[in-house]
């Protein structure tokens, strides 16, 4: 599988260059976690939703303008029909223009997927897993099994799949079980990376009740570790550390406390071809009909029109009255 270069690289108004793509396959999750998605969602009908050829197709136009990791997300991926043939045939480009293709999961129906994603040629996954407790899994997530997400990351283990855990910190719900998480972790040769709650879309929560600020995670951290910075950046919003003694690396994101923007070099596609650079703004362009059209001309120039207007920053605020953005985060691509 070859992809021709074009040689025309997407550099946005701050020289921030974007090799990274965040495209979901669908806004549809099979969790109803209580600080990211209202009880009762309402969800793009499938006419509204890029194809899984479409997306291919997209991939590989992003490719050309110089992307090279894409991450596949939803709402929850899998839950996609026909998703894993997807992988697969987006996996044939490895090496030929993409260095790295990645899924973001819940982990939920990751058990009968993790070999067909590691044959396809993903090799890490992100885990979202906020508490190893069922009772507090439940309460999160609405509907969840605690034992089906964990069955699920350790088929991931043993496909040899690398895992990192994702764990949004939320005050009085799972800040006591931070330190378990990390040394769990550790144990099972996982990675872990801790994530401030953001206000995105309108939820029936008070989260700024939740907001759990990282800074004071990693104080009362160090009363029990030795964290140590790592120069090690991936452009993405994550702060690593390693944990002396520990094989697992530990990340902070955090949107609220400690803006991560100057480094961003990402744009993100939703699952009916809207494409936003900025995951706290509106700014957008839509590619779905372009795609349809046939022309790829129009794409590039939609895609440059973003990028010569993606934002500097978001302008994340708990206390605001209103969300950042409307839309959930399961609509944006997670």
């Amino acid at each position: 599988m070859a992809t021709v270069m074009d040689n025309r690289g997407m550099i946005d108004g701050f020289g921030r260059r974007i090799t990274y793509a965040r495209l979901s396959v669908t806004d549809r999750c099979d969790l109803r976690c209580r600080y990211c998605m209202a009880e009762r969602m309402e969800f793009a009908p499938a006419s509204r939703l890029l194809t899984l050829d479409e997306i291919e197709r997209l991939a590989d136009l992003l490719v050309a303008r110089g992307v090279r990791r894409i991450r596949l997300t939803g709402g929850e991926p899998l839950v996609r029909g026909g998703v894993l043939g997807l992988v697969a045939r987006l996996g044939k480009r490895i090496g030929h223009g993409l260095d790295e293709l990645t899924l973001t999961t819940n982990g939920t129906r990751l058990g009968a997927a993790a070999g067909a994603l590691f044959a396809a040629g993903v090799r890490r996954i992100n885990v979202s897993l906020d508490t190893r407790d069922p009772e507090r899994f439940r309460r999160i997530t609405r509907t969840g099994d605690l034992g089906q997400v964990l069955g699920g990351i350790a088929a991931a283990k043993a496909a040899a799949l690398k895992v990192k855990i994702n764990m949004v910190a939320l005050a009085g719900v799972n800040q006591d079980e931070i330190a378990t998480m990390l040394r769990w972790c550790d144990a099972e040769g996982h990675d872990l990376t801790l994530i401030e709650t953001m206000p995105l879309g309108a939820v029936e929560e008070d989260r700024t009740a939740y907001y759990l600020p990282l800074d004071a995670v990693r104080r009362d951290l160090e009363q029990h570790f030795r964290l140590l910075p790592l120069a090690q950046r991936s452009g993405g919003p994550a702060r690593y550390f390693e944990v002396e003694g520990m094989r697992s690396r530990l990340g902070f994101i955090t949107p609220l406390s400690n803006n991560f923007c100057d480094s961003c070099n990402r744009i993100r596609v939703s699952a009916t071809g809207t494409v936003y650079g900025c995951l706290g703004h509106d700014q957008k362009v839509e590619l779905r009909d372009l795609l349809r059209s046939g022309a790829a001309g129009t794409v590039d120039a939609a895609l440059d029109a973003l990028v010569a207007g993606k934002p500097r920053r978001h302008d994340f605020r708990i206390a605001a009255e209103r969300p950042a953005v409307d839309r959930h985060m399961s609509v944006t691509g997670g």
